[in-house]
């Protein structure tokens, strides 16, 4: 039986479709709130990246094809999952400093900001996932939870007045000149695709590339909390979803990250295909990548379901 907040009239939420999970929370996403300065920007941004990308099928090569999926592994694997998530995130295993900055770097190509952003709005969401102060819960919808509170930057400033998550990123002087400079860098990146590959490259990797790379990262934040199957008792709404495991190098195994925040290793069975854990594992057998961890059996046991049952 569904439960509400006391004080809320039952008619005002309902679940997500083909989910049991419930809208507890409303927030106005468009119309009769504050938009910043901030938020307009985002949305002609990411607007901007969307339009470009509807080009594509007029300006089909084979050649800006292949040299985008290029830039969606390169950026996708190494940027965002490996780099930013991983490595920068949960420390999950060190690489020298040298390859590190590499790596944040393809992140920034992907268009999702810089790494002391990124990584601070996730680790919040670790901290108080499913609470009023989650970032980017579905409880609010699948929409907010998806890509609705990118543009809604008082939502963010109200529940972190001075978000001091991200101190070993700040401390460095690369990821602070990232920080200030990120526009100068993902501006430079576009003139040179159309300086070198003209309006056809620019559709492809700049708008293709980015515009797919946004639906399948918010796909963990939102479908990976809403459908799926969790084995673990996380206490929350993660879950492990296949398919979405499956566009995102590994990152749809999300109720056994929520379980081991800390794991190198996302697809924790044999046949969770996690693409960024085998980059990982090659990286270590050359020396590169050091102190990955991993779950052990007993924080397994301890999280399982079997084990909840029995000491309750």
């Amino acid at each position: 039986m569904v439960s509400f907040p006391t004080g809320v009239k039952e008619p005002e939420y309902g679940k997500i479709l083909l989910s049991d999970v419930v809208v507890t929370r409303k927030r106005n996403l468009f119309w009769g709130r504050k938009w910043r300065t901030l938020d307009v920007k985002m949305a002609v941004g990411i607007l901007s990246i969307h339009i470009l990308a509807l080009f594509a099928p007029f300006t089909f090569t084979w050649d800006a094809f292949w040299t985008a999926f290029f830039m969606y592994v390169l950026c996708g694997i190494f940027g965002v999952t490996l780099s930013y998530h991983r490595n920068l995130a949960h420390h999950s295993f060190k690489l020298p400093k040298w390859l590190e900055y590499i790596f944040a770097y393809f992140g920034v190509l992907s268009f999702q900001r810089d790494p002391i952003f990124w990584v601070s709005i996730h680790r919040y969401h670790h901290q108080y996932v499913e609470s009023e102060k989650d970032p980017h819960s579905p409880t609010f919808g699948f929409w907010f939870s998806h890509m609705g509170w990118l543009f809604d930057s008082g939502y963010i400033i109200e529940k972190y007045q001075e978000r001091k998550n991200v101190e070993d990123l700040k401390s460095q002087a690369y990821y602070k000149f990232i920080q200030r400079t990120y526009v100068l860098h993902i501006s430079t990146y576009a003139a040179l695709v159309y300086a070198f590959g003209g309006f056809t490259y620019l559709v492809w990797l700049v708008g293709v590339v980015p515009a797919w790379g946004y639906h399948v990262t918010f796909l963990v934040n939102s479908a990976c909390h809403i459908w799926g199957n969790q084995t673990w008792d996380t206490g929350d709404l993660s879950k492990n979803n296949w398919w979405v495991a499956l566009v995102t190098f590994g990152e749809g195994w999300h109720n056994n990250h929520h379980a081991f925040e800390y794991s190198a290793r996302h697809g924790l069975e044999w046949w969770q295909i996690d693409f960024c854990w085998y980059m990982i594992r090659f990286l270590e057998a050359l020396g590169l990548a050091t102190n990955v961890k991993l779950p052990s059996e007993a924080h397994k046991l301890k999280k399982s379901f079997t084990s909840v049952k029995k000491f309750k």
